[in-house]
């Protein structure tokens, strides 16, 4: 090193290092807030904010929507779209509402239904649309043969995109909404769901082109190309398109439910249901292709077996789940969290309708009580309080409903803990959903037990009195505390801590009060 440049660092000023000794004395000579200088950068924030990404995702949503709309309608015309649009509507409520139906054990947000009736009908669409029109160019561009195009497009190029497009959607909810996200039904709601916007959307161009065809040619009536457009697409096959990609929804749900030590399994088992869709997908779109009979050969040979094996395999699923709350809550009840019955009643649908249904009358009947005077005839209540009288049995039939959903989830949570998919947050989520049920059980107790006993999944040892017995007007609803249904308990405020709550037992005798201090009935713990 050159004399020169010693020279030039021994003449510059020395910095003063952070001694140890001096930190408290720095700290204290920092400025307030308000006279930083010097500010944290905020990396990454906006993409965390739960608003941004929904602002996103609505707003791209949006644009597909307004594309798909213009590409159509450039397509048919007002008036084909238009006629298009009324017919294509027809069958998505029938759709909609088996879906639902499959649902019905532990039903999914209803913001994920709307993403993915959302995503099919507008991005899926576009996205169909636009590659399929760009394949079909380029093959006849290439093969200087238009026909061909035709058939190769419809045979290949449209069922691999088209079923990706839709299988994207059922991709974004198992990784960004995985909690709501449990095995073969909800994967093949999802799907079902994203296939039925699809079509929805599909179905207004085929429909309005076909109506444009009338329209040239002179045809109305039964015999018109639009009669035998809507017959074959929303009367014989409306369920094609989510027959295809619930194949690739139940690959998805098999992928939820393996372990999540079978990474090979969890990416083949969705990549294998896609690949089935494509296929299946397009067997039907050659099958009017290669031959004048070959549409009614697959339709009879092929899609309606197909279709009810699928049905079968989706509804015994759901069977499934209601046989793992029978399986799993009794736990639960020993522990004291829930009464006896209340298992019993969880694992049916009659049983939870009923509940439902007695919790709305028997709250409403005990608004409206002081109504009636045994010393003569009173005036008749205003609107509002009859108003008043159906909202809290409203509140009382949502409170049940809410109480079975919990159920139903604390029931999958153990199912997934048992089988090592559950993640390591089990205990922190067993217990959240244990409060939920615990504020709701003064309500949802006694509706589920007069349920069980009413549908004869559980038979009293002894004479009962009747349901409306324990009923009585609440000030407040609902009101924390254990009430069993063959008459009210103790009132006891709920406490911070969610173990303390589990010491009482309703129903069938009362137990030792929640509290800290000799509780025989501690919360539950993760199993083993």
């Amino acid at each position: 090193m050159s004399d020169g440049s010693v020279q030039q660092r021994e003449s510059q000023p020395a910095v003063p290092l952070l001694q140890e000794q001096r930190v408290g004395e720095i700290l204290a000579a920092v400025p307030e807030r308000g006279h930083w200088r010097y500010r944290p950068r905020r990396v990454g924030r906006v993409w965390r904010s739960r608003t941004f990404r929904v602002v996103v995702v609505v707003t791209v949503l949006a644009l597909c929507g307004l594309a798909i709309l213009a590409l159509v309608r450039d397509q048919t015309g007002t008036q084909g779209f238009l006629v298009g649009l009324g017919l294509a509507v027809l069958p998505v409520p029938l759709l909609t509402a088996a879906f639902r139906w499959l649902d019905r054990v532990d039903p999914g947000p209803w913001r994920n239904m709307l993403f993915a009736f959302a995503w099919g009908a507008f991005a899926a669409a576009l996205v169909a649309i636009l590659a399929n029109s760009f394949a079909t160019r380029w093959i006849a561009t290439t093969t200087a043969d238009p026909s061909n195009a035709d058939t190769l497009g419809a045979t290949v190029i449209a069922p691999v995109v088209e079923e990706s497009a839709k299988a994207a959607a059922v991709l974004l909810i198992f990784l960004f909404r995985r909690r709501d996200f449990h095995g073969i039904v909800d994967g093949a709601v999802i799907a079902g769901i994203t296939a039925s916007g699809f079509a929805f959307t599909e179905n207004i161009l085929y429909l309005g082109n076909a109506f444009g065809e009338d329209q040239q040619i002179g045809t109305t009536g039964f015999v018109s190309v639009t009669a035998a457009t809507f017959f074959v697409r929303a009367v014989m096959s409306p369920f094609a398109h989510p027959l295809f990609t619930v194949l690739t929804g139940i690959g998805f749900g098999l992928a939820a439910a393996a372990p999540r030590r079978a990474r090979v399994r969890r990416i083949a088992l969705p990549l294998l249901g896609l690949v089935l869709a494509m296929g299946m997908h397009a067997l039907w779109n050659g099958s009017a292709v290669f031959s004048p009979y070959g549409f009614y050969a697959v339709y009879g040979v092929f899609m309606v077996p197909v279709f009810g094996l699928v049905t079968w395999l989706v509804i015994w699923s759901r069977q499934r789940e209601l046989r793992t709350l029978a399986a799993e809550l009794p736990a639960y009840a020993a522990a004291g969290w829930l009464t006896p019955a209340e298992p019993l009643a969880l694992a049916s649908m009659r049983a939870r309708g009923l509940a439902r249904d007695a919790a709305r009358r028997k709250y409403a009947m005990a608004a409206r009580g002081s109504w009636q005077s045994p010393y003569g005839p009173v005036p008749a209540p205003s609107a509002q309080a009859k108003a008043a009288a159906k909202a809290h049995g409203q509140a009382a039939a949502q409170a049940v409903a809410e109480y079975e959903s919990f159920a139903t989830s604390l029931a999958s949570l153990r199912l997934r803990a048992r089988r090592g998919t559950a993640g390591p947050d089990f205990a922190a989520r067993e217990l959240e959903l244990l409060h939920h049920l615990w504020q709701r059980r003064e309500v949802a107790a006694p509706a589920l037990a007069y349920a069980a006993q009413a549908t004869g999944r559980l038979r009293p040892s002894y004479p009962q009195p009747p349901y409306p017995q324990p009923f009585s007007q609440h000030a407040r609803y609902p009101q924390p505390g254990p009430r069993g249904p063959h008459g009210p308990g103790p009132r006891h405020e709920p406490r911070a801590q969610y173990p303390q709550y589990g010491g009482h037992r309703g129903g069938h005798g009362p137990g030792p009060g929640p509290g800290p201090v000799g509780n025989p009935y501690p919360a539950p713990q993760p199993p083993r």
